[in-house]
């Protein structure tokens, strides 16, 4: 990371923005915080300006004013919705690509929103790259080990999570005894697990018997300065709940939040997190 580099912060939901901004303050490269609204809750950032995404203008505005090298962008941000956004006069002027980039996919969309901060003459730094030490490393993460059925559940997982990821579609799968149970959309992860947990108790495992993978990884065509899949005690939680055996991710493709909790958490349902090394 450059030493120089005075870091604008664009925050959207969850715990890793929190992450980050304590990384950079500590590096001495934070220079401002924008909390993207709706995605960051009221009690987090309260001292940061709240902005929608369709306020380009006072965005750019502010990091400039803050003398700004770099933006980050970290945090659940979910797709706009065009036709309700109230964009101001620079936000208007970039809808069109910015629709256009949309009918595309979810990827397209924030490789053109990216563009736009770049044509402002931001570089963009990744959150990993702010905070290295959040990425999920290869091997087991806890006391948990994964058999080799559960090996074969998380390859054909990978394999899924691969194939809609080249889609655009979404970064996770899970399988259970090579049976593919669900597949990530728009709703998130959290939302598959819950339908997962949903499922009849013939089709997924229990809290006793634990079976199945849940796969998260980056899709082949995604810009990986933004939107790396996240794992915490939250996705620990609700795999458990869903009867899984255990939760992958490449190594250095993932982030681990809250590590500690999400370690114990994991250890004491009999859930194994493991980082498989990266695809060739």
């Amino acid at each position: 990371m450059v030493n120089n580099m005075r870091v604008g912060l664009i925050a959207g939901g969850g715990k890793l923005p929190e992450y980050v901004e304590t990384a950079a303050l500590e590096s001495g490269r934070l220079a401002t915080v924008i909390a993207l609204s709706p995605f960051v809750s009221d009690v987090n950032f309260p001292d940061a300006p709240r902005l929608r995404m369709g306020q380009m203008g006072k965005i750019f505005k502010i990091l400039k004013q803050a003398d700004c090298s770099h933006v980050c962008f970290a945090g659940i941000v979910k797709r706009p919705d065009f036709t309700k956004m109230k964009p101001d006069l620079k936000t208007m002027r970039s809808l069109p690509g910015l629709v256009r980039a949309g009918a595309k996919g979810d990827d397209a969309l924030m490789r053109h929103y990216l563009t736009l901060f770049e044509d402002e003459g931001f570089q963009i730094v990744s959150p990993q790259e702010v905070c290295e030490d959040l990425m999920l490393d290869e091997g087991v993460l806890g006391a948990v080990q994964m058999t080799e059925t559960h090996r074969d559940d998380a390859l054909k997982a990978c394999e899924i999570a691969a194939a809609i990821g080249a889609l655009d579609i979404g970064q996770g799968a899970i399988v259970a005894r090579g049976v593919t149970l669900a597949v990530e959309a728009q709703e998130g992860t959290d939302s598959m697990l819950r339908r997962v947990a949903a499922l009849p108790i013939a089709l997924k495992g229990s809290m006793t018997g634990r079976v199945g993978v849940l796969a998260k990884l980056v899709k082949p065509t995604q810009d990986t300065r933004v939107d790396l899949p996240t794992l915490g005690p939250e996705t620990i939680r609700l795999a458990s709940l869903a009867g899984l055996a255990g939760i992958v991710a490449e190594a250095g493709g993932a982030f681990v939040i809250e590590r500690e909790e999400t370690v114990r958490l994991a250890d004491e349902a009999g859930l194994f997190i493991a980082g498989l090394p990266k695809a060739e």
